[in-house]
């Protein structure tokens, strides 16, 4: 970092953003960025992988031990800068401007924009259960192409990029616009927005996961799934360690973007304070709920199933009809009633989730649009001390990864460059310890060194067998390049800057 950095950073008045955000907000932005559509849905490929109850709530646990784990040390460096920008600024500060564009260029491209346009796509294909006229068919009147690139993966038609405007795909652009609109109105419309939903939805998981422990126990689902076949599975071994690596996948992006609070640090009320409790508590409960979920849909559906099974019994939870398995939970207890009240309740986590996260992105470009790495009026705030700029920019993209439907395929290509991030980011962690030992640390990251050392251990693993397994090392690859086109653009965005 450079004097002049340091001296217009140590300028900048605290007073251009609004601190609005209490340590409730601020925990709810953390839960309700974790918690979209993923609890309700991943369950089943994971089922597919690891063929085994005990292994699938191994894997939900261990996802959220690595979490907490990351949440914990991350709390330190909020603490330490709790600015616009979070990870942002912990990378920047840590191991220079060039790492932190990194970050935020690969933000930018599709780890924030692509888990939007994900989620807002989720929203119009849970709508379809309510409206049947939003489906997944393309407007004839709008252009539209199959496009099939073997470097990237796709071998056949199945696996093709759809592009064209679909009514799921309209409904999802409705959402991702009406709440870019809200977060315009200011801060205090986003977190209003935010909290509501989030008590809402996490309050809708707790009853599901009651009801499942309750009256929706089924002696069928749970003699199948905690007699001897509990642990029953294809045996450990290297393959099954590879599969059941890559089926966490879908876990680790359910549990992700737990680290956007830090984005909107300039906006939480003694962030010093805050920030670190915001993050232990968001984790912690998201982390909880879901390993509970997990056991509910072990005590209503059996774990294995077929394919062709005519009941949502017979189905079991690995070949739950679309994978939508907390559905077909409900369904199970409460008959095609039960599917209507959960696709409400998924409609209502998707919005509250991408309201999280289109509120706290658009921070990152303006940090980065203030270090002169971001278009230059992504940088300012408009009338309400928001950075419109930056949350109109970011909706654009997120709209044309909607209508391409890349935003499937690029977030395949990013789980790696993710876990990347996390991991480059905890390292800094010790380098700023090392490094910069004056700076104050109102938060200590708890158990260090050992506990974040634990965590880039567990979280370079997985991103390893990522790199390794058959069914995501090509994706992880492509991810790493998606990183690594950063570095000329980087240099080319410099020497623009400098003309």
């Amino acid at each position: 970092m450079t004097a002049g950095t340091t001296e217009r950073e140590s300028t900048l008045s605290p007073t251009e953003f609004v601190r609005a955000m209490t340590l409730t907000d601020a925990t709810m932005l953390v839960a309700g960025s974790m918690i979209g559509s993923g609890i309700f849905i991943v369950s089943a490929s994971i089922a597919r992988a690891v063929d085994s109850p005990l292994w699938l709530l191994i894997v939900w646990g261990l996802t959220g031990l690595i979490t907490l784990l990351g949440a914990l040390a991350y709390g330190e460096l909020a603490a330490m800068y709790p600015r616009a920008g979070g990870q942002y600024v912990f990378l920047r500060e840590s191991m220079g401007p060039l790492m932190g564009f990194l970050y935020g260029w690969t933000l930018f491209l599709v780890i924030q924009t692509g888990t939007i346009a994900a989620v807002a796509v989720a929203f119009g294909r849970f709508l379809g259960v309510l409206w049947p006229a939003i489906t997944p068919d393309r407007y004839s009147w709008f252009p539209q192409a199959d496009v099939c690139i073997r470097a990237l993966g796709c071998v056949d038609s199945s696996a093709a990029i759809q592009l064209g405007l679909t009514p799921q795909r309209l409904a999802g652009l409705v959402t991702v616009w009406l709440l870019t609109w809200v977060n315009l109105r200011g801060v205090r419309e986003g977190k209003l927005v935010q909290t509501t939903l989030t008590i809402v939805k996490t309050g809708a998981l707790a009853i599901l996961i009651i009801l499942g422990f309750t009256i929706g126990r089924n002696s069928t689902a749970i003699a199948a799934n905690f007699g001897a076949a509990f642990a029953a599975g294809p045996g450990f071994s290297t393959v099954f360690v590879l599969a059941a690596g890559a089926a966490m996948v879908g876990s680790l992006f359910s549990s992700d973007a737990w680290n956007n609070v830090t984005f909107a640090a300039a906006e939480v009320q003694n962030p010093r304070r805050n920030l670190p409790l915001a993050l232990l508590l968001g984790t912690g409960l998201v982390s909880v709920l879901y390993v509970l979920a997990n056991v509910s849909y072990l005590q209503v559906l059996p774990l294995r199933g077929s394919a062709e099974g005519a009941t949502v019994l017979a189905r079991g939870i690995a070949h739950a009809t679309q994978d939508r398995v907390a559905t077909a939970a409900t369904e199970q207890m409460f008959g095609a009633g039960g599917a209507t009240a959960m696709a409400i309740a998924i409609l209502i986590s998707t919005f509250g989730c991408n309201n999280g996260l289109i509120l706290a992105g658009a921070r990152v470009y303006f940090a980065m649009a203030r270090d002169k790495l971001f278009f230059r009026r992504a940088g300012m705030l408009n009338a309400k001390a928001v950075p419109s700029y930056a949350l109109i920019v970011q909706s654009l993209w997120v709209s044309l990864l909607c209508l391409t439907g890349t935003y499937g395929q690029l977030l395949d290509y990013v789980i790696f460059a993710a876990l990347l991030f996390y991991v480059l980011t905890t390292i800094g962690l010790f380098i700023l310890r090392s490094q910069r030992p004056d700076i104050e640390r109102p938060y200590r990251a708890v158990g260090y060194p050992v506990l974040p050392a634990l965590y880039i251990v567990l979280a370079s693993a997985v991103a390893l067998i990522l790199l390794i397994a058959p069914q995501t090392r090509t994706q992880a690859f492509f991810g790493l390049v998606l990183v690594l086109i950063g570095i000329p653009v980087y240099a080319l965005w410099r020497r623009v800057e400098a003309v």
